[in-house]
């Protein structure tokens, strides 16, 4: 029998680099995401594992283990969440499994972490243990990502993917790990994600050095996590870098508690103004826009947006865009001719709108 496990990528409309630091995130999930097909075989110890975007059928040991065992490549993501299930007591269970996508790799939008949800979705579906609830499912995906595969990421894209809901936009606490749902009426207003066809990366370790930077600056704060410090507390910080990094976090926390309240009052034009200061934050303060990335944001606001900014982790991706329809039509049309002018890769420009989580298909 085969069991199918879907999850979807995710757009975060405001929030970067929160979640690590304790702090709030206000992501949707997409309607595009990672299905994970899987057949069991009784009494096998080796999950075969073979994916529609890629060449050829790995085979990952139900005993991988993070070091000498580790499986290299994308498999890596599988093989981490075969992992981190065994060490959580969940009886994993061998045979084969094909992965598809169509989250873009590379983009912003958690093409990953779609793969990690859609995984365990699947496996722990055809195991005989209990299925683990969906906050724990995103601390055993973290726990895949950080410790098996190598990358330092908070819970944001595993949250987002496992509780998204249609129309709604997830206020995610990282301490209490409470979601609480916000309405996303958009009415006659359009969502856009602009892909710059700058492939995200977090280029030569730049995400984990600026989650090193904020823990740095929490220790010399003397608090758990900035999270916890006053918002003004970043002057008191010794080092210029260590100061602008603590102001990103501080204000962009304050920022998506404000933005979570202009989206349920339907204050659009608040919301978008919230977008920009998120943006201008993230590339004068955090510094991990590109000029590609920032000449779409500025572009979608001289064209009319409500407002724009990079959504992920940064080094290249996806912009996020709020506009009128007319805006919204007006910048589909024009705005890949503008960037590619200026020298960048033509962006490529997508309505979205929130769509379900990830569950059993």
């Amino acid at each position: 029998m085969t069991v199918r496990g879907y999850a979807p990528g995710r757009v975060n409309l405001i929030g970067e680099h929160t979640d690590y630091n304790d702090g709030f995130a206000l992501p949707i999930a997409l309607g595009v995401g990672a299905t994970a097909e899987f057949d069991g075989a009784p009494g096998a110890r080796v999950l075969e594992v073979s994916s529609r975007e890629e060449d050829g059928a790995v085979a990952v040991p139900l005993s991988t283990a993070p070091g000498a065992d580790t499986v290299p490549g994308w498999a890596a993501y599988v093989a981490g969440c075969v992992w981190a299930l065994r060490e959580h007591g969940v009886a994993v269970p061998g045979g084969r499994m094909t992965i598809s996508s169509d989250v873009p790799v590379g983009a912003g939008l958690s093409s990953s972490a779609a793969i990690e949800c859609a995984v365990l979705e699947a496996l722990t579906a055809a195991s005989p243990s209990p299925v683990p609830d969906r906050t724990t499912l995103a601390r055993i995906a973290q726990r895949a990502e950080n410790e098996y595969v190598g990358a330092p990421t908070g819970l944001l894209d595993q949250m987002s993917s496992l509780y998204g809901a249609e129309d709604t936009a997830l206020l995610l606490d990282f301490r209490s790990l409470d979601v609480d749902p916000v309405p996303m009426r958009l009415g006659d207003d359009v969502l856009l994600a602009v892909d710059s066809r700058s492939p995200h990366r977090h280029a030569a370790g730049e995400y984990r050095a600026r989650r090193e930077a904020c823990e740095a600056a929490a220790a010399e704060l003397g608090v758990p996590a900035l999270r916890d410090a006053d918002d003004d507390a970043w002057r008191a910080l010794s080092g210029d870098e260590q100061r602008r990094r603590a102001r990103h976090v501080l204000t962009e926390n304050r920022r998506v508690l404000e933005a979570a309240a202009a989206l349920r009052r339907g204050d659009h034009a608040a919301f978008g103004a919230l977008m920009n200061a998120s943006h201008a934050s993230m590339r004068d303060d955090f510094e991990i826009t590109i000029p590609a990335i920032d000449a779409i944001a500025a572009t979608a606001v001289e064209s009319g947006a409500y407002g724009a900014r990079m959504t992920g982790g940064g080094f290249g991706g996806t912009v996020v865009v709020l506009a009128s329809a007319e805006a919204a039509r007006r910048i589909t049309a024009e705005l890949p001719g503008i960037v590619s002018g200026a020298g960048f890769p033509e962006p490529a420009v997508t309505p979205v709108r929130p769509g379900r989580g990830a569950h059993v298909a």
